[in-house]
């Protein structure tokens, strides 16, 4: 992508042209009811287009035909090097587009413009690269059986699956599912989140000029309440793959078990413990504390929310974090210098005062931002820091999903382990420490699915990613991802 300012982003986004139909048997299509929902810029509260709003009927259809399309094996029955060519193929044309994939991304979600085209697009690529090249290099397997018998292990496509992604980050969370969905075979019917549908719709053009078979992949924009429940009730869906609330989370269990126990993936919310020892490298460990809080305006499942710092170096180590924190001002996020952009929507800028709110109540001392940045129409909220913040306080133990920092003063190994351990979640973490032994052991034992050594937000597309507790199950990303959209066959042969 060529390096551009503000004026040229601004003068950009003027001539996008966004999608605004559902994406059904390879084609844009309006709602069966032609209704269809409002999508705002959340830096500017403007409207950015009326979209599709799918409902139960839409989703009937897609089943329908994703079910027949699946059946046919025009894509399913597929060589995995030939399904490796067309996902190759897509994520070319991805790569060609990413321009205008980086605008859709900023525009609808107000991340920052140097990420969504440093971060964002290129991962999502990478995806859909890195696991097309993988599909056709996964063996199956013959058993240790005796000289008599035969046993082959071989691995199914799933058959229709459901996935529904989030709006915090759009493009990535649905390259984590698509990409292994797809390669290994089966139909999906993909949920954007009703706020943030731009690029999941631009993607299935794509896919279509890629060679991606009609009814292989549908996108129907519209709510949980009617379209995501519906869907994860749905007796012909096989498999649901979801990005989002432990809330619901919960509930797509639940209807999971009251149709027909379809396979059931959850990443979920996370409240991580980011643990600072005296002995780290101080000066990296408050720059990427910093990061871990705000970085997406704080609307991370991963974010570092809790800051737990050795008290032989809390009050050190705390102005060192709010030094680097004042740099992080919120603004336009189509100019390529800002480092943080407003949060999604009015309602999330409500959650995180009340937070504020209850931190102030629970008696945690408020060292940075607090407040709503007032601008016309715009959602932006300050960068918000809380020190001492003890583990039983809500502040401590809910997730935000804004840019709200809880430090936490420990006193030893023994204590950093058990406050961080002491929650719900278990997604993400990392440790600081230049004492190998520290590092490791604190490390081994923080229950969560993914812990950073002296770095924070660690890992690619070659290790799995996922939470433990009430952060989920399953994992995306790696070649453990496509555990979730295969079974596992058996076929037992005997020699006469």
């Amino acid at each position: 992508m060529t390096e551009k300012n503000l004026s040229d982003w601004q003068h950009t986004a003027a001539e996008l042209n966004l999608p605004t139909q559902a994406y059904i048997n390879g084609a844009d299509c309006p709602a069966l009811s032609s209704n269809t929902a409002p999508i705002y810029n959340p830096a500017t509260g403007e409207l950015l287009a009326e979209v599709a709003d799918c409902g139960p009927e839409d989703a009937d259809q897609a089943v329908t035909i994703a079910r027949n399309t699946f059946e046919s094996g025009i894509w399913s029955g597929l060589a995995p090097t030939q399904r490796k060519n067309v996902l190759l193929r897509w994520a070319d044309l991805m790569q060609q587009h990413a321009e205008e994939l980086a605008l859709m991304e900023t525009l609808n979600v107000g991340k920052p413009i140097s990420d969504s085209t440093n971060v964002d697009i290129p991962g999502a690529i990478n995806c859909f690269r890195w696991t097309a090249e993988a599909i056709d290099k996964v063996y199956e397997q013959i058993a240790p059986t005796g000289h008599d018998t035969l046993a082959l292990v071989t691995r199914l496509p799933l058959g229709v699956v459901t996935a529904i992604v989030p709006w915090n980050y759009p493009l990535s969370t649905t390259a984590w599912k698509l990409a292994p969905a797809l390669a290994t075979g089966n139909s999906v019917i993909l949920k954007p989140d009703p706020k943030t549908p731009f690029t999941a719709l631009r993607i299935a053009q794509l896919a279509s000029e890629a060679g991606l078979p009609d009814g292989v992949l549908q996108v129907l924009p519209g709510d949980g309440i009617n379209l995501g429940k519906h869907l994860s009730l749905h007796p012909d869906i096989d498999g649901q793959t979801f990005t989002g609330s432990t809330a619901v989370g919960k509930l797509l269990t639940q209807y999971s078990g009251q149709s027909n126990l379809k396979r059931t993936f959850l990443e979920l919310g996370g409240k991580s413990a980011n643990i600072v020892f005296a002995d780290a490298n101080l000066k990296k460990a408050a720059a990427l504390a910093v990061i871990a809080g705000f970085y997406n305006s704080g609307q991370t499942c991963t974010a570092g929310t809790r800051l737990l710092v050795e008290e032989s170096i809390y009050d050190e180590f705390l102005q060192m974090v709010l030094a680097k924190a004042k740099r992080w001002v919120p603004g336009n996020p189509l100019d390529p210098a800002t480092p943080m952009g407003p949060v999604i929507d009015q309602k999330q800028l409500d959650t995180i005062q009340n937070y504020v709110r209850i931190g102030l109540e629970e008696g945690a001392r408020l060292v940075l931002g607090g407040e709503v940045i007032e601008t016309e129409g715009g959602f932006y909220h300050q960068p918000t820091i809380f020190a001492d913040v003890n583990n039983q306080m809500r502040i401590a133990r809910e997730e935000i999903f804004g840019p709200v920092i809880s430090v936490i003063p420990f006193k030893d190994r023994d204590d950093a382990i058990a406050i961080a351990n002491d929650s719900p979640y278990g997604l993400a973490g990392a440790v600081w420490s230049n004492n190998i032994n520290t590092a490791h052991k604190v490390a081994a034992a923080i229950r969560t699915g993914t812990m950073g050594i002296n770095n924070y937000f660690g890992g690619d597309m070659t290790v799995p990613f996922g939470g433990f507790k009430e952060s989920g199950n399953g994992r995306d990303k790696s070649i453990h991802a496509m555990d979730d959209y295969t079974e596992l066959k058996t076929t037992w042969i005997e020699f006469e």
